[in-house]
């Protein structure tokens, strides 16, 4: 069992820790338990009861209410307001408490469900990628075990892969360009770009795929075998501002004529200076719209 101090209830939850402690005090919303020198620390079971306070709180529950039902009420109520598929805020947060849980059920009702209403594209855009993003921050922070973010990443690689093959499926090329999916040498985090690979596939380009942790010398190797049109990587994993200028600037000195498409939160976080080949990609959107140009 993992154990949290109230800034880290903070950090996951988004509720004060100030607020957090007045609803300790006022409504017994939580009991935490204390060190030998008398400093609050909390557990699991503690975090998913503050994550589905904050759900319900955040759509119109009032606290005073939500002190007197049980945890089971408290689930029920949330499993409601998962069905709206229109609040983000709460699925995300849904999702959070299935990864604390490791609970598998749980994380598929909350993203089939997005899917029939929304769409695979906008339930990984909407949903699935600022869930990401927040499990991204917490795991720099060390407020997340690793066997859970292990977990949940490969629940969805899981989607990820289903909708690829079942492309692949019905694939007609609508475009005689090939763009390789890549990740640099030590970055791992492939989901995003699954995604993206899912998408160039369903746009009809051709796609070479060659996933986590690949040498930047080993991409000359690469384009001299099978002619590429552009790349496409992601920058997740913790880096220095200048660590990841130096590791764009050595992919350009491989692979200097070749357009790059780039994402991941590192991008966003650092605003790194990228090379003049290198294209920022916020969204599927975008992306499908620089795809003619490339």
């Amino acid at each position: 069992m993992a154990f949290y101090s109230i800034k880290d209830l903070e950090k996951i939850s988004g509720i004060k820790a100030h607020t957090i402690r007045i609803w300790e005090r006022r409504y017994n919303l939580i009991e935490p338990q204390r060190t030998a020198t008398n400093i609050r620390y909390y557990n699991d079971e503690d975090l998913k009861r503050i994550l589905n306070v904050s759900i319900l709180n955040q759509n119109g529950y009032k606290i005073s209410k939500i002190a007197q039902m049980s945890d089971v009420q408290l689930r029920d109520r949330v499993i409601d307001l998962c069905l709206d598929t229109h609040n983000s805020d709460v699925q995300i947060e849904s999702l959070l408490v299935a990864m604390l849980e490791m609970e598998e059920s749980k994380f598929s009702n909350v993203l089939t469900n997005s899917i029939i209403k929304q769409g695979f594209e906008s339930t990984v855009e909407t949903i699935l990628f600022p869930f990401l993003d927040r499990i991204g921050i917490l795991w720099q922070a060390g407020t997340i075990n690793p066997a859970q973010e292990h977990f949940i990443s490969n629940l969805i690689r899981q989607k990820l892969i289903v909708a690829i093959d079942t492309e692949m499926q019905n694939f007609i090329p609508k475009a005689d360009k090939t763009i390789v999916f890549f990740l640099p040498e030590n970055e791992m985090h492939e989901i995003g770009l699954l995604f993206y690979s899912w998408v160039a596939r369903k746009e009809g380009y051709n796609v070479v795929y060659l996933g986590a942790s690949v040498p930047t010398k080993d991409l000359n190797v690469v384009v001299e075998v099978r002619k590429a049109d552009a790349m496409f990587t992601s920058f997740v994993s913790a880096l220095k501002k200048e660590e990841l200028e130096t590791l764009m600037n050595e992919i350009v000195d491989v692979i200097p004529k070749i357009p790059v498409f780039v994402m991941g939160l590192q991008v966003k976080e650092l605003e790194p200076v990228m090379p003049k080949t290198f294209a920022v990609i916020s969204s599927s959107t975008e992306f499908k719209l620089r795809l003619p140009s490339m």
